[in-house]
């Protein structure tokens, strides 16, 4: 078999798309290749390395049918990214705009020429914390990291870390193009009216997404047991961490007491957010799901709460309840109990949903 080419596609979903679109999408691609990965909420992953000879076209060839198949077929533009590997595909399609398409060849010299000139935070897997470590030793770019030997990069970082961020800066990855359908899921996302550096409101927007993952969930009778959090910041880059729950649930409180520690662990300081997505991941059915018994009787009154709110919306909408810290001017809580607030206030728009389920 001969090099490996990969694609990277990111659909410019409108607000309130059909929730059928992403697999009528998936469809698409598989005319294309049957290796293909649905990555939530708005991309895809393909390997197109046994189909380029079939196509009788190149990378970039293919990908431009496939951009303009979507446009004419579904009226959706795309950005796409296509490189020797997953992790380039990827970096090349998070800095092209809808409409355009990156292509890195597999040659050694384009790889370095694409690679060398990135912020070393434009590499998987480097987050705040130890982008900040390579830069007090100078470390700004990949090219500056591409240079150090490796056993330097595992001191400062660690042994597993420093290893895979040498890997990364010299354009190696070996990680494949999956196609197995992945567990349900589904997200909601906020865009700020304007890049947003206040803590308090990126806070806000997560409680305010907890609430409306809760609301679903509990309105289609599933338990999540992971949750994703993606912020998208002002040069179109992202930060995207996932993290396991306790225990699986549908409760808005807990989903908001996970969701509060993994938006933290990003070390974001100062940051220009311009949005902020949540997914709740690996769905099942509720009446399969536990419970982790307890002492305290506080715990139970926000859930007694939650779940007079939930009728309250069934009946009336639902702006009519959510929690207090939502309200104008309200303050997100440390511990994110929900509480009821009257129906004056209306509820925070900018919000964009869709329905994952995978398979």
């Amino acid at each position: 078999m001969g090099q490996q080419t990969v694609l990277h596609i990111r659909f410019d979903l409108s607000p309130g798309h059909d929730p059928e679109l992403l697999e009528r999408l998936r469809r698409l691609l598989e005319d294309f290749t049957p290796r293909v990965q649905m990555l939530e909420p708005d991309s895809a992953v393909l390997d197109l390395t046994g189909s380029l000879r079939f196509w009788r076209r190149d990378a970039r060839g293919i990908t431009e049918v496939i951009q303009l198949r979507t446009l004419a077929l579904y009226g959706v533009r795309s950005g796409a990214g296509a490189a020797p590997n997953r992790m380039l595909a990827a970096m090349a399609c998070a800095l092209t705009p809808p409409g355009r398409r990156t292509v890195i060849d597999d040659s050694p010299e384009a790889i370095t020429a694409f690679l060398r000139p990135r912020p070393v935070r434009q590499l998987p897997g480097v987050g705040a914390k130890a982008a900040a470590t390579l830069a007090e030793y100078g470390l700004h770019t990949v090219g500056d990291v591409a240079d150090v030997p490796q056993l330097t990069l595992q001191r400062l970082l660690g042994a597993r870390a420093g290893r895979t961020l040498h890997e990364r800066a010299q354009g190696r990855d070996t990680t494949i193009v999956d196609p197995t359908p992945t567990p349900a899921s589904i997200s909601t996302e906020h865009r700020f009216a304007r890049d947003e550096l206040d803590p308090a409101q990126h806070r806000r927007a997560l409680l305010a997404l907890a609430d409306d993952l809760g609301a679903r969930l509990r309105g289609s009778g599933q338990v999540a047991t992971g949750l994703t959090c993606t912020v998208h910041y002002a040069d179109s880059s992202s930060t995207r961490r996932s993290r396991t729950l306790p225990e699986a649930t549908l409760h808005t409180v807990l989903l908001a007491r996970t969701a509060y520690p993994v938006y933290e662990s990003l070390g974001l300081q100062r940051a220009r957010v311009r949005g902020i997505a949540l997914r709740a991941d690996a769905l099942r059915p509720a009446d399969r799901a536990t419970r982790q018994l307890t002492l305290d009787s506080g715990d139970d009154k926000p859930l007694a709460i939650e779940a007079v709110a939930d009728r309250a919306r069934a009946r009336y909408g639902h702006s009519v309840l959510y929690p207090a810290a939502l309200a104008s001017g309200g303050r997100v809580p440390a511990d994110p109990d929900c509480r009821p607030v009257d129906s004056t206030h209306r509820e925070p728009t900018g919000f964009r949903r869709s329905a994952g389920d995978t398979g």
